[in-house]
């Protein structure tokens, strides 16, 4: 396993959370009319970066086996969970935090054993 296509899985995961945020951040406003709700800069930047995070998760499978893409997609909660609080000033819960220790224990656990 080569560990630049790792490391662009794990980014590829980073601007799919980046895309989930600002997708959040456009449907927690109200708009005048139908067509400005889906038609505005935040939704069109958000599916913008998530065909880019596709492209770049396609390109990361050069390197990375199959079985690896899920342990890594994983980190895409605990991204967003942290991107929501930074940006989004939403709660960091214990059960969220806790959950987060797991999932990065979880992927250590995998990355170790193999």
């Amino acid at each position: 396993m080569d560990i630049r296509y790792v490391g662009l899985y794990v980014l590829s995961v980073l601007v799919a959370a980046c895309s989930q945020i600002l997708l959040k951040t456009a449907a927690d406003k109200t708009y005048s009319s139908r067509l400005r709700e889906y038609l505005n800069v935040p939704v069109i930047a958000g599916y913008g970066l998530m065909a880019v995070s596709l492209v770049m998760t396609m390109v990361a499978y050069r390197g990375v086996p199959l079985s690896y893409g899920p342990v890594i997609e994983a980190l895409g909660y605990v991204f967003v969970a942290v991107l929501g609080w930074i940006f989004l000033k939403e709660r960091l819960t214990g059960r969220k935090a806790a959950g987060m220790v797991l999932i990065i224990a979880g992927i250590l656990l995998i990355q170790v054993t193999q």
